[in-house]
């Protein structure tokens, strides 16, 4: 497995095309799409006929350095979810999103912070990221929790789109999480060891 990058516990590595069964299995779960579809799944089509496409063509318009990236646990290598770290497509590229989406039997092990964290530290050192960004649904307390836990920070809400409507707490809208270069480098001084 060719990793885009390691952390304690977990491989992040580049999707192929033969990852397409990958991705339905972990969006068939409701309660993975809970707050991004009400619990529907994403058709298995999406990914068979133009998903797996988009997700190479991103990495191809980056050189690889940004995109969604598939989780493995180290351990066991097992695929855990996705973590993504990418601009908008025509938004500038010091600009970047992150999200995740793991396998319900990944929860709650600090799976998503140790990624996320990981993640922000190779935009923010190597890739000439200034900001990093991340929404979510007002009620979906997890990843509300991850955002914190990583140093970001909450600057507004957002409207929920019409597509979403039909998700649990649509009526409270979403949030905006973000953190720049110069506060991750604030925190990462907080926590690098004093050498005498």
């Amino acid at each position: 497995m060719h990793a885009y990058l390691d952390t304690e516990r977990l491989t992040l590595r580049h999707f192929t095309l033969d990852d397409a069964d990958l991705l339905i299995e972990l969006d068939s779960d409701p309660a993975v799409m809970r707050y991004l579809t009400g619990g529907e799944a994403t058709p298995p089509e999406h990914y068979r006929e133009r998903g797996m496409r988009n997700i190479i063509a991103g990495y191809e318009r980056s050189g690889g350095a940004f995109g969604l990236f598939a989780a493995h646990e180290k351990a066991s290598g097992a695929f855990i979810g996705w973590f993504h770290l990418r601009p908008d497509r025509d938004g500038p590229l010091d600009e970047a999103e992150l999200g995740y989406r793991l396998r319900q039997a990944a929860w709650g092990k600090g799976y998503a912070t140790e990624g996320s964290r990981a993640l922000l530290a190779r935009g923010f050192t190597e890739l000439g990221v200034r900001r990093v960004w991340a929404d979510t649904m007002v009620k979906n307390d997890g990843s509300r929790k991850v955002m914190a836990k990583v140093g970001m920070t909450m600057t507004g809400t957002l409207e929920t789109p019409p597509d979403m409507l039909m998700v649990e707490g649509a009526e409270h809208g979403g949030v905006r999480y973000e953190i720049t270069k110069q506060q991750w480098e604030s925190l990462v001084d907080l926590v690098r060891p004093v050498r005498s």
